[in-house]
């Protein structure tokens, strides 16, 4: 390898690690000055934007920087945690499969239309994993933490969209019926405002990808 081929690497390296810090800056800021509350969602679940840096990084700087940004933001929120870190692991996991699917066909196909499919893919992954992340880990931790039983949990639910109601006998049915479509639906809203941003945001990064054919 050349002088010339060490410096432009070293180049790109700098931009991606630089990139990649701002991103996952935005996405504390995000996560800190987005957060709200759904009415389709128990009070202890809150919608906000933080995703959106992540899904940015990945798509223009490759998976890795995606994931990187994910696993910043979580560490940052242990330091305010209410969950033992159990809530932090679980958005860094769900967040991670929202953004790898996009990045890698963003990055290995190089087409639009397959960084579109993409990131609905990421979106599905994130909603799916979310079930069992959601059943095994946070909310037997959450109402340990709480001193409160599952059955309490499952019943901030009931009543909440009043034609599910009959449908929901335990945790697993409300996570299928509620948390499933949420993580989806945070995912799709992040990929909606990152996609455009993206097909911007290319040019600038010809050096690390080829254009699209």
């Amino acid at each position: 390898m050349n002088n010339t081929t060490t410096k432009t690497q070293k180049r790109v390296d700098v931009r991606k690690l630089v990139f990649t810090a701002l991103m996952a800056a935005l996405s504390i800021v995000l996560s800190e000055l987005t957060s709200f509350k759904v009415p389709f969602m128990p009070g202890f679940i809150s919608f906000d934007f933080s995703d959106m840096p992540a899904m940015l990084a990945s798509l223009t700087m490759g998976p890795v920087s995606g994931v990187l940004v994910c696993l910043l933001k979580n560490l940052q929120g242990l330091m305010s945690t209410a969950t033992g870190g159990v809530g932090e692991l679980s958005n860094f996991i769900l967040s991670a499969c929202l953004v790898l699917p996009a990045g890698i066909a963003a990055h290995k196909f190089h087409k639009y239309s397959h960084v579109i499919v993409g990131c609905i893919l990421g979106a599905v992954l994130s909603g799916v994993v979310s079930i069992a992340s959601n059943y095994f880990i946070v909310y037997p931790v959450y109402a340990a933490a709480f001193h409160t039983e599952i059955d309490v949990l499952v019943s901030m639910y009931k009543g909440l969209i009043p034609v599910l109601d009959g449908n929901i006998n335990g945790l697993l049915d409300v996570l299928v019926m509620f948390n499933m479509p949420f993580t989806m639906l945070k995912g799709l809203v992040a990929a909606l405002i990152s996609v455009p941003l993206y097909k911007r945001l290319r040019p600038v990064f010809n050096s690390i990808y080829r254009s699209e054919g």
